[in-house]
Formats: C-alpha cells, sequence, structure tokens
C-alpha cells in the first residue's frame, strides 16, 4: 500500500492515482526535455526569428498556399535578421528555417494542452490534496509564463540592428525552462513510493548541487545567446593561457555589459562553472561513498558525478570542434540529464518520511 503525509480531503490517495499522475508528469518532464533539444537546433540553425509574429492560436496553422508562403517570407524579409544576414536568400531557404521555428512553438503549445488536461484531472477528480494541487497550478503559471519569455525572447531579435536574440533574454527563456522542467521532475520523484527509508545524508550538498547547476545552464544560456562558442577554440588555454587578459576579459563599458556581452568573459565564466560543478559533483560523490556506501544517495551521487564528467567532455569536445549541430544539442541535452538526476538527488535525500511510502 502507498502511506502520504497529506491525504485529501474524502478519502486516501490511491496508489493507482498515483501512478497516473506520475506518469503525466513523467510524459511532461519528457516533452519539455525535447523541446529544450528542438530549441537548441532552433537557434544553432538560425531558425528563431523566421516568424516575426506571435499568433498563439491562429499561428498554429502554417502557411497552406503558394500566397500565404509569399506573405510570410515578405513579413522576414522586412526584418533586420534578413536585411543584415539573410539578404537574398531563397524562398526554399527560408522554408526551412520556418518550419524549424514553427515545430519547436508547435511543441510549446502541445506540452501546455497536455499540463492543462492533466491538470484538470486532478483537481476535478480532486485527486491530491488541495496544497498539492495548488502546487501544480503554480506550476502551470511558470509554464505559461515560460511561453510569455519565449516571445519577449523572439521580440528582442525583431529590433533595428539585431540579427539575434538578446543573449540575456534568451537565458531567461532556458533558465525558466530549467525551472519548470524541475519542479516537474522533483513533484513526479516525490510521488514515487520509497522502496525503503534511509537516513537523510547530504541534503544541504545535494542542494548546493543542484544551485551550481542551474548557475552553469544560465552560463550556457549566455555562452549561446553571445554565440562565444564560436571563439577561443582552444583548450585547456584560452587565448594562450589558462585565462585571457583583463584588458580582454573586460574590454566593454560599462562594466557589467562584460558579463553578457564579452565573448571571452562569458565563455571564461562558463568554463570556470563547469569546473567548480565537476569538482562539486565529484567531492559529492566521493563523500557519500564514504558516509554511507551502497545507500540510494551514495548510488545517486555517483551517477551525478558520472554524467557531470561526461558533460564537461562533451562541453570540450564542442568547444574544440567549434559547435558542431550535434554536439551542440547533445551538450543542451546532456546538461539538462545532469538537472534531472540532481533535483532527484534533492527530492530524495530529505527525511524519508516526506514522501509516499511503500509499506
Amino acid at each position: 500500500m502507498t502511506i502520504a503525509l497529506d491525504q485529501p480531503r474524502g478519502g486516501a490517495v490511491s496508489s493507482a492515482n498515483h501512478a497516473g499522475i506520475r506518469r503525466w508528469l513523467w510524459i511532461v518532464a519528457a516533452l519539455v526535455f525535447a523541446m529544450v533539444v528542438v530549441g537548441g537546433a532552433t537557434r544553432l540553425t538560425g531558425s528563431g526569428l523566421s516568424i516575426t509574429e506571435w499568433r498563439p492560436v491562429t499561428g498554429a496553422i502554417p502557411p497552406l498556399s503558394d500566397a500565404a508562403w509569399a506573405l510570410e517570407f515578405e513579413k522576414y524579409r522586412a526584418s533586420p535578421q534578413y536585411q543584415l544576414l539573410n539578404a537574398g536568400m531563397a524562398l526554399s531557404e527560408f522554408k526551412f528555417i520556418f518550419w524549424w521555428e514553427w515545430g519547436h512553438r508547435q511543441l510549446g503549445r502541445f506540452i501546455g494542452l497536455v499540463y492543462l488536461l492533466g491538470f484538470l484531472v486532478v483537481a476535478l477528480r480532486r485527486l491530491l490534496p488541495w496544497r498539492q494541487s495548488a502546487v501544480l497550478f503554480g506550476m502551470g503559471l511558470l509554464l505559461g509564463l515560460q511561453g510569455t519569455i519565449g516571445w519577449i525572447m523572439v521580440a528582442s531579435g525583431l529590433q533595428p540592428g539585431m540579427i539575434a536574440v538578446a543573449p540575456v533574454k534568451l537565458t531567461l527563456h532556458l533558465t525558466f525552462a530549467g525551472l519548470f522542467f524541475a519542479a516537474v521532475v522533483g513533484f513526479a520523484t516525490w510521488l514515487t513510493p520509497l522502496r525503503r527509508v534511509e537516513q537523510a545524508r547530504g541534503r544541504l550538498a545535494a542542494w548546493g548541487l543542484l544551485a551550481l547547476t542551474f548557475a552553469q545552464i544560465a552560463l550556457g544560456g549566455l555562452v549561446a545567446g553571445s554565440r562565444a562558442g564560436f571563439t577561443f577554440n582552444t583548450w585547456p588555454l584560452m587565448d594562450g593561457g589558462l585565462a585571457p587578459a583583463s584588458s580582454t576579459l573586460f574590454a566593454q563599458t560599462p562594466f557589467w555589459e562584460n558579463f553578457v556581452d564579452n565573448v571571452a568573459l562569458v565563455q571564461f565564466n562558463h568554463r570556470i562553472g563547469a569546473y567548480l560543478l565537476l569538482a562539486a559533483a565529484l567531492w559529492h560523490a566521493v563523500a557519500m561513498r564514504r558516509a554511507a556506501p551502497g545507500s540510494g544517495s551514495a548510488k545517486r551521487a555517483t551517477a551525478i558525478a558520472g554524467l557531470t564528467l561526461a558533460q564537461a567532455a562533451l562541453g570540450v569536445v564542442t568547444l574544440l570542434l567549434v559547435v558542431p549541430l550535434w554536439a551542440g544539442l547533445a551538450h543542451q541535452a546532456l546538461a539538462f540529464m545532469v538537472l534531472a538526476m540532481t533535483v532527484v538527488h534533492v527530492t530524495r535525500s530529505g527525511v524519508g518520511t516526506a514522501h509516499p511510502v511503500r509499506a
């Protein structure tokens, strides 16, 4: 049977109901993961500004005639990206980037629909206590906010003189995707019955790893937004040394703009973040294996260390190869795998009775 701290008014939550909710949440998480990968492909193929309007409902219908395609292409040709970067692009080339962006937006709509339908089932059938349903509702608001940030990001790239979206807005878009993804994974993990109750270990360190992971994803967003990965393509040295000269790192004024627009400092910060995260993950794995060998905490910590090591190696390969499409996408996907595993670790590192327990 399943034992939970909170039970909804009118009766206990059945394990079958929990199983259905968990399946729904994991499907949503898988869709968000796919969305992140498709978003990365949209960015790396230069497709993100191909649709110049935000039409949440009617935008789901693509051009269906030659006249509709011509109209859509004309809107794109009025954009700064076309005029400054893609002047002379053929209609067939436009269709290629259009379909990437259209698919990205369609997947976003589908995620919203899947989440909304699942939430309505949970809420109307009262499958969870009201507090947990309120959390799910808040997560839905976060998903809606993420979509709005996505359009704000695109709009930034349609301003005069722009050929790409603003790095800060791209970073916000990626970070909020990570927040929603982490919330879904965490809730699904919380609802999963424990096979055994273990003493809480390493919870503070697990939270520290999660914070470092989020920070590194945000730094990666700045790298992607500023295209910093296409510069300084050597490792372990950067610009001939362990770090570029301060005159290179802080060449722009005002000072703070270097942290978001200076490709040298943006990439250097991402490198430092990777070193810190990898060191913390390896240290935590060793500490957990010494403190509780064979425990779930030790196994999760080891898995996080392995994923983080693989991610660091993939980051180096991506840099040295000057960000080929396959490597860029794999690097972004693996980052969210590290995030998922870290969220699971944080959720499971709490006191055992804070979760449903399989008795």
